[in-house]
């Protein structure tokens, strides 16, 4: 049975690849970007 177990998860890591390749891998969405305040005098005005 231990082989049959490593069969299954081959087949797994290979479908992932697979379904990675035709759909792109499974990303999280980009974060937004925090805006940085700027200590700057000439802009103050």
């Amino acid at each position: 049975m231990d082989y049959l177990e490593k069969v299954l998860e081959k087949l797994k890591e290979w479908a992932q690849k697979l379904i990675e390749t035709l759909l792109g891998p499974q990303t999280e969405p980009e974060p937004e970007p925090l805006p940085v305040p700027v200590n700057d005098p000439r802009h103050c005005r």
